[in-house]
């Protein structure tokens, strides 16, 4: 007589087994967004929000707590249906949702707020960490517990849209286009710089010529951004549109180069002559946009012309660190948007700790700049000098990673990610997809057959 016996050492179903793995990650991007939390610890529980320079010298500073009142979210105020707002319909329903539950209470909707964006970093890791494969899924932890993430992720609301950027670049690598584009323009309505990955899956589409996928995504893209702004819109168009035509307004502000260039003097000498167009206020927004123009033309030919097709993960890179070089702004917490993508397009670890070095030392000189702006406070700060040096080592070990990514594309074999039989784990379509337009075998192409026959 043989009786039946259950196999307990049978494996997990599916979905479980594949999650185990991604388990310590996401408990290690908990505890980063722990420890975020407690770095907020002045302000948050001694008060300092409410004391003047007192959230500058305990770097404790968020945008978060001030704009529920000036927001008017502390009134009751619905987000552009009552009060225009100047950030994109995102945002706006993340302020709604937290709005609704804080009850009039500023420090209950910052605790509201930073639930959700915790939710958002260790979906953001998770995401990361699947986008770079099994074999380098703990490069993730850069984004879970880097130095930069953690004195960061609560100036702003910008790890929502990082989950919903890599949610939609992990649905386009597991070839679901019409998810990709949802999850993409949704990013985009909460943070206009997803926009830039658009342009990336163009070019290597171009490359490529796997166009269904691309206007698959497209087009749903489309429908989704329409979708959640459209009804905003009608409702009130001046409270929508108050985002873009503040973008459009806006000066040289903190951080951007730009704000570096319109100082009458640069590190005590005077500006040379030839370059005072360059602080130009009324010719700001032409700047900013000629010079991301001339970078982004340089990823296009780069993209076009490179002998082995670049990784979708390594043009994104060069495109978003392209926008926030040229940015007219550049806030400390914009470094949670660059954070996956840079380890996703070369996770060598000498250059990105150079990089949250001096992302640090930025974090940490803003604040003390700031508070050098209060004529009673101003020797507790910094002057000028020694706060364009951090603006300037932040960008320049951002170009220098820039280069080095290049120098990946150009010479594939000093890519870590293409070792092996590996070429575009995250691409998608276009992971050993084979090349249909190389811009330089055009132009030789060209080039032999308008060359004359000789006789």
């Amino acid at each position: 007589m043989t009786t039946r016996t259950t196999n307990d050492s049978a494996p997990l179903p599916g979905v479980a087994a594949r999650a185990v793995p991604y388990l310590p990650l996401g408990l290690l991007a908990g505890l980063g967004a722990v420890l975020a939390y407690l770095w907020k610890y002045p302000c948050r529980f001694g008060g300092a929000w409410n004391g003047g320079v007192g959230q500058f010298t305990n770097f404790c500073y968020t945008d978060i707590y001030p704009l529920f009142w000036a927001e008017k979210l502390n009134e009751g105020k619905v987000p552009y249906v009552d009060y225009p707002v100047e950030y994109p319909v995102g945002i706006g329903g993340i302020m709604e949702f937290a709005r609704r539950l804080a009850h009039g209470d500023g420090v209950v909707f910052y605790d509201v707020t930073v639930v959700l964006m915790g939710i958002a970093l260790v979906a953001g890791v998770l995401l990361t960490a699947a986008l770079a494969g099994p074999a380098r899924r703990w490069d993730a932890l850069w984004y879970a517990i880097g130095p930069a993430v953690i004195l960061c992720a609560y100036i702003n609301w910008d790890l929502a849209a990082g989950a919903l950027a890599l949610g939609g670049l992990l649905a386009w690598a597991r070839h679901r286009p019409w998810l990709a584009g949802v999850l993409l323009a949704l990013a985009v309505a909460t943070k206009f710089y997803p926009l830039m990955f658009f342009g990336a899956l163009f070019l290597l589409t171009v490359r490529t010529a796997k166009w269904m996928p691309f206007l698959k995504t497209v087009a749903a893209a489309a429908a989704a951004w329409l979708l959640v702004n459209v009804p905003i819109m009608m409702v009130n168009f001046e409270g929508w549109k108050k985002f873009y035509a503040f973008s459009s307004e806006r000066g040289a502000d903190w951080g951007g180069l730009w704000f570096f260039f319109q100082k009458t003097q640069w590190f005590g000498m005077e500006r040379p002559g030839f370059l005072a167009f360059l602080g130009d206020s009324e010719k700001l927004n032409t700047m900013a946009m000629a010079a991301l123009a001339v970078l982004l033309l340089g990823v296009a030919v780069l993209a076009l012309a490179a002998p082995r097709r670049p990784r979708l993960m390594q043009l994104c890179f060069l495109a978003l660190a392209a926008f926030m070089i040229t940015n007219k702004v550049w806030s400390p917490q914009y470094v949670l948007w660059l954070v996956p993508f840079a380890v996703l397009a070369r996770p060598r670890w000498g250059a990105l700790a150079a990089w949250q070095v001096a992302e640090c030392w930025y974090f940490f000189s803003i604040w003390l700049y700031l508070v050098s702006q209060y004529p009673d406070h101003a020797g507790e700060g910094i002057g000028d000098d020694p706060y364009f040096l951090s603006v300037w080592a932040r960008a320049l070990t951002i170009v220098v990673l820039m280069a080095l990514v290049v120098r990946d594309i150009l010479r594939p074999e000093h890519d870590v990610v293409r070792q092996g039989e590996a070429d575009d784990p995250s691409g998608g379509v276009f992971d050993h997809a084979e090349d249909r337009l190389v811009l330089r075998r055009s132009l030789l192409a060209r080039g032999a057959r308008q060359q004359p026959e000789t006789a």
